[in-house]
């Protein structure tokens, strides 16, 4: 079984956010679906049972509690995890794949890493570029600008094959075939 991460924050007013890339790339990718409100998670599982796809409900720096309890609920190993998060030292929209690195300062990985015990579990990083005349933290909740949304969205099919290739071959396969 596999689990696809979308990361952001709950709530209405985070809709949009630099922080809620994730939550976008999920929703992009399965269009409309009826999500569950599961193990502190918007949880769907794809019709053949493989995969489950989650958006925590527990904001951003909390999003390990949520993510660890699927995954020792449905005993998912590392390697079938996919992570999407934003990223401020990226230039917007664009992305690359990682696994066994650290947080970067990440306040959702951060929290991952640490429910999990390991840094060992794929992430798909999109940038969201980084404005130094504003706190970090007002940057990452602060709404997407339409052009910075045109950006992101122009990547979509990029990262809808990203998550199929993920789901079909693993996250070592899919990172391969995307080598920066």
């Amino acid at each position: 079984m596999k689990l696809v991460v979308g990361l952001g924050n709950p709530g209405r007013e985070y809709k949009n956010t630099r922080h809620n890339v994730g939550f976008m790339v999920v929703d992009n990718y399965l269009g409309k679906v009826s999500w569950k409100n599961k193990m502190e998670s918007y949880f769907y599982i794809s019709d053949d049972k493989e995969v489950i796809f989650i958006k925590p409900q527990t904001y951003m720096n909390l999003s390990g509690l949520a993510v660890s309890k699927i995954v020792k609920f449905y005993k998912i190993e590392n390697d079938d995890i996919l992570v999407i998060q934003d990223d401020l030292d990226m230039e917007v929209g664009s992305f690359k794949l990682k696994n066994n690195s650290s947080a970067g300062g990440h306040n959702g990985i951060k929290s991952i890493i640490s429910e999990l015990n390991s840094d060992a579990f794929g992430r798909l990083k999109i940038g969201i570029g980084k404005d130094n005349r504003i706190s970090v933290d007002r940057y990452v909740l602060s709404k997407l600008p339409k052009e910075d949304i045109d950006k992101i969205n122009a990547n979509t099919s990029e990262f809808n094959k990203i998550i199929d290739m993920f789901i079909k071959n693993g996250f070592e396969y899919t990172k391969q075939r995307y080598k920066e």
